[in-house]
């Protein structure tokens, strides 16, 4: 069985970014279901998966991750609304076997991800 981890990286600063708050929704039609909520660790990590066994199941999701409030946190002086304040992925999960690592790299003005394993 797979899992689905996350990791995000403060590449304004150059590391992991600890205590980015987020949650996890399931997206079926309009309904948007939310599974969890979690802060990363000192390594930018989740310290556990965020779905496995029996709740890693195809479908769509969301990862919403607090990169404004993050970078706020850090002492970083940001206009008021953020150019980047909530980050949302949605991404979809095929084969539930397969492990499903959605990092995001983040500073204050851009944001990108990629599908890990």
């Amino acid at each position: 069985m797979g899992k689905l981890s996350t990791h995000v990286l403060d590449t304004m600063h150059g590391h992991p970014a600890a205590g980015v708050r987020g949650e996890l929704y399931r997206i079926q039609g309009d309904e948007r279901t939310l599974l969890r909520q979690f802060n990363t660790n000192e390594d930018g990590r989740c310290s556990e998966p965020l779905l496995s066994g029996d709740t890693m199941q195809a479908g769509v999701y969301e990862l919403v991750f607090h990169a404004g409030d993050y970078f706020a946190s850090q002492g970083v002086h940001l206009a008021r609304p953020c150019f980047v304040d909530q980050v949302v992925l949605r991404f979809g999960i095929a084969n539930p076997a397969e492990n499903y690592h959605v990092p995001l790299v983040v500073t204050p003005w851009t944001y990108s991800t990629y599908r890990g394993s």
